[in-house]
Order: C-alpha cells, then sequence, then structure tokens
C-alpha cells in the first residue's frame, strides 16, 4: 500500500491539522488496494447537489443561508413542507448518466442545511427559533428533518441506488459532518449558533482563515453545548453515517465534507473506525478526517503536478456558477470544457466530477443536458485513450498534448486538444520497426516518419476536412509497440 497522504497544503487538511494527527494510529486500514484501484479507473463522474436550496434555485448550495436575515431563515426552514419534485425520475437518471459515459455519481444526502434525503431515523431534538421575540433562541423540536416528512415521501437515496446497480454507475455518498438545523452540532464550521469558545479557541474550531470570515456572516450568540447536547450531536452523526452504509447495500465512496472540532476528534475517529467494519472497501473523502480518509478532491481547480500525493484524487468543479442548480444557461461551460478536463485529470492519473444540480422537480437544466451529451459523444470514440488507464511517466508535451497508458503498458495515447494539421510531432516518442499509429474512431494506420525529435505522425487528406474525422475538438492516437511502452 502507498504512503496515503493528504498533500501538505490541501485546504480541508489545514482546516483539521490543528487536532488531527498526520499519522493514523497503529493497525488502521485504509481501503484496500482493490478499492484504490476502482476508484482510479473511475475517471469521469458527475456530482449531484440537491436540497431546499434548489427551492429557491440559491447559487451555493446551502451556503446563502448565513447571508439572509433571520425572518427569512425561519421561512428557508419551513419550505420543506413544499418539497415535493414530481419530475424525479431515478432510472432516468441513470439510463442517461450510462448513455453519456459517467461511471459514478455522487447526491448530497445532506448538504449543510441539515436536510436529509432519505427515511433517516435520527432525530433532531433542539434547533434555532430565528422568530423567537428578541432574537434567535433554541427550542426543543422533534423531527427527522428529511425527505419523508415532505409531501414527496420517498426515499430518494433507497431510488437512486436500485437505478445506479442496473445501470452500472457506482455511488458515491456525500455527507456534511456540520448541521446548521440542529443547534447540536453548534458552532462548528459556519453554524449559524456561535459560541464563547469558538471565539476564545478558534484553533480548535478550523482553520483560521473561516474565522476571519466569520464578521460577515449573520451569526448569533448561543451558550456552548452540554455534554448533554454533545453526546446527542455525536449519536445523530454516527448514527446518520451508518444508516447510509448500511440500509443502501455496497456503496463505493463516502464524500464527508468539512469537519467537526477538536473537541470531539477522538469520538469522530471512533466514527470512522466503525464506517471500515461496516463496509472496508468504501472509499472515505478525507475532509474532516485528514489522513485517515482514502482520497481527496481538489475543488474547483486540475492540480498542475500529478506527482504532489500518494493519495487518489477526483477533481470536483461545477458546470455552471455552483454545484447546485443554475436556472440560466448561459453560465454552463459547455461540453469541450468538460472534455478538456477530462483528459488532464486522466494524463494526471486522476478523475473528474462535473457538478451539476436537479431543480426544484428533479429535472436538470437543458443546457447541463447538452453539455454531458457532448461529453459523451466524444467520450464513444475516446473513452479507450480515458477509463482504467494509467498516467504515463511523460504526461505531456506542450500546452495541447496529453498522454495516457494502458495498464498493461502495450498501449500509449496521445490526445491532442485540437486538430494538429497535416502533421504531428510527438518529441517524446521513440520510433520502433513495429510501431503502429492509429486514429481513435478511424481503422486505417497511420504512415509515420521517425527524426530527431522523436517522430512525425501523418494525417492524410480525407482528415483534414472536419466532416471525416470521428469526433470534434480532441483526438486520440493509439500507439502501438513503442520502445520500453512508456
Amino acid at each position: 500500500m502507498p504512503n496515503i497522504r493528504l498533500p501538505e497544503n490541501e485546504t480541508h487538511w489545514l482546516d483539521v491539522r490543528n487536532w488531527v494527527e498526520p499519522e493514523p494510529e497503529p493497525g488502521y486500514q485504509h481501503a484496500p488496494a482493490q478499492a484504490m484501484e476502482a476508484f482510479k479507473d473511475i475517471k469521469y463522474g458527475v456530482r449531484i447537489h440537491w436540497g431546499l436550496y434548489s427551492l429557491r434555485h440559491w447559487q451555493g448550495e446551502s451556503w446563502p443561508f448565513l447571508k439572509i436575515g433571520f425572518a427569512e431563515r425561519q421561512e428557508y426552514q419551513q419550505i420543506y413542507q413544499q418539497f415535493n419534485p414530481a419530475g424525479f425520475d431515478a432510472d432516468d437518471w441513470m439510463a442517461f448518466f450510462q448513455r453519456v459515459g459517467l461511471k459514478c455519481f455522487a447526491i448530497t444526502t445532506k448538504h449543510h442545511e441539515g436536510f436529509s434525503l432519505w427515511d433517516t431515523q435520527a432525530r433532531v431534538r433542539r434547533r434555532v427559533n430565528y422568530a423567537a421575540p428578541g432574537g434567535p433562541q433554541i427550542e426543543e423540536c422533534d423531527l427527522a428533518y428529511s425527505v419523508m416528512e415532505t409531501p414527496f415521501r420517498r426515499d430518494i437515496l433507497e431510488e437512486l441506488c436500485d437505478a445506479a446497480r442496473k445501470y452500472g454507475i457506482k455511488i458515491d455518498f456525500y455527507f456534511s459532518h456540520p448541521d446548521w438545523y440542529d443547534a447540536d452540532f453548534r458552532p462548528y464550521a459556519f453554524h449559524p449558533l456561535q459560541t464563547p469558545r469558538v471565539r476564545e479557541r478558534p484553533e480548535e474550531y478550523g482553520n483560521k482563515r473561516y474565522h476571519r470570515q466569520l464578521a460577515t456572516r449573520l451569526l448569533a450568540a448561543a451558550p456552548d453545548r452540554t455534554p448533554e447536547e454533545t453526546e446527542r450531536m455525536l449519536q445523530r452523526h454516527r448514527q446518520q453515517l451508518s444508516e447510509l452504509l448500511t440500509h443502501y447495500g455496497k456503496i463505493d465512496m463516502l464524500c464527508l465534507d468539512m469537519w467537526l472540532g477538536a473537541d470531539v476528534w477522538p469520538e469522530l475517529r471512533q466514527t470512522v473506525r466503525l464506517l471500515r467494519q461496516l463496509q472496508p472497501e468504501v472509499m472515505l473523502r478525507g475532509r474532516g478526517i485528514g489522513n485517515y480518509g482514502d482520497y481527496y478532491t481538489p475543488e474547483g481547480f486540475v492540480p498542475g503536478d500529478p506527482a504532489n500525493t500518494d493519495m487518489p484524487w477526483m477533481v470536483i468543479y461545477p458546470l455552471a456558477r455552483s454545484f447546485s442548480y443554475d436556472p440560466q444557461g448561459v453560465f454552463y461551460k459547455g461540453w469541450r470544457w468538460i472534455v478538456r478536463n477530462i483528459v488532464d485529470c486522466a494524463a494526471k492519473g486522476g478523475s473528474f466530477m462535473v457538478g451539476i444540480g436537479p431543480d426544484e422537480n428533479g429535472r436538470f437544466h437543458p443546457q447541463a443536458v447538452r453539455d454531458l451529451e457532448g461529453a459523451g459523444d466524444w467520450l464513444r470514440v475516446n473513452g479507450e485513450a480515458i477509463y482504467a488507464t494509467c498516467p504515463r511517466p511523460v504526461w505531456k508535451e506542450g500546452d495541447r498534448v496529453r498522454f495516457t497508458c494502458s495498464k498493461d503498458g502495450q498501449k500509449i495515447y496521445a490526445i491532442l486538444l485540437g486538430w494538429p494539421g497535416r502533421h504531428l510531432r510527438l518529441r517524446s516518442m521513440q520510433a520502433a520497426e513495429n510501431l503502429q499509429v492509429t486514429l481513435l474512431g478511424d481503422d486505417q494506420l497511420l504512415r509515420w516518419q521517425a527524426d530527431r525529435q522523436g517522430i512525425v505522425i501523418e494525417l492524410p487528406d480525407e482528415l483534414q476536412k472536419p466532416k471525416n474525422r470521428p469526433c470534434e475538438y480532441a483526438y486520440a492516437f493509439r500507439i502501438i509497440g513503442a520502445p520500453g511502452s512508456l
């Protein structure tokens, strides 16, 4: 097993390194090698953010909740009673995902707002009443704050998991450690209730960059948690995670987000060990648990250096302005942007997860559908150069050429962003008598010749016309018989 460690400058590691030990406890087991390899083989997935914020078309998922006034917050906490996505069809989603070449999906089982998309049996006992006389107050309650208390009354996770297995799509459950609805979770990770201790000891609650931003949020003062509240919080947190790993069959990834705090890290560490027992092969994202995680997710960028860590990684990047539903099609980045990122990530040994969100009716924006269809068309021709490949030591030439390699080392793929013209020079390739070059999607062997700067591939006249090419924008060349393979 390689040295599974987050990059030292990884953002969410910086949030927790004051209390999460850099070396996991003796005897701790990461996910096994076969699970790591299956994760690396994915290359392309979709990340779905869906919650109450979809009813408001908020950009930024739950985050705008921290900037609205107290009266609007109180109203927002009641809109779960309106959640009724009549257009949602899990089978349609997964059939579409399979058709466009997606190998896994992630779903926000519960974002920071606290609303759960499954039939959780865990109960919220104390919440914030933002309309209380004199200002926000903690009040008693007894509800799951879940989809089962809405007019919809269907377990969305169960339907998605059943459909995903039907279509061969891997399952990734996103889960937020903090919970802004449940007052017992104060004051972790921008919880709307802030306590005296977090102001006195910010190093115990996350990186100071977050606490510098707290002044920009509408926060309410609250007392520190009692031991009873802390125990109730930990129990609910553990119960919900246990439900996710016991009620829905095999789960491939558990995408943890944000963090709790130094005061409960020993208990959270025990929860992580429990999750390992429940599903030993589940891949855990490292957010909130540091190097106890199995993978990490660069967010909104593709790492420039593929050698910055031995921990598997998957970029997460919204297709529009944020991960949640965006009603304005002009902000969707297009299928070429998706393809460029898939290619760049695969060349560096990672995967790419594009972020979209359904609307309040459970439907994706038509532009998101078109963009994913375009990327799927490209992958139907060129997927051989992407899926289940490994990186080549020389993984690029300039800005336009990226390389991948088959796992047996017998095939190298040179992926060119843009048409090369009549010749393609590859400086890192060596000539060999039995060298064969083909363009994926076209069966003919391409002529090539050696020169002092590698090899030069000749492109025939008929391929100079765009209508005769097997795809658009990016072109993958299969090279067999290269000396030294890699």
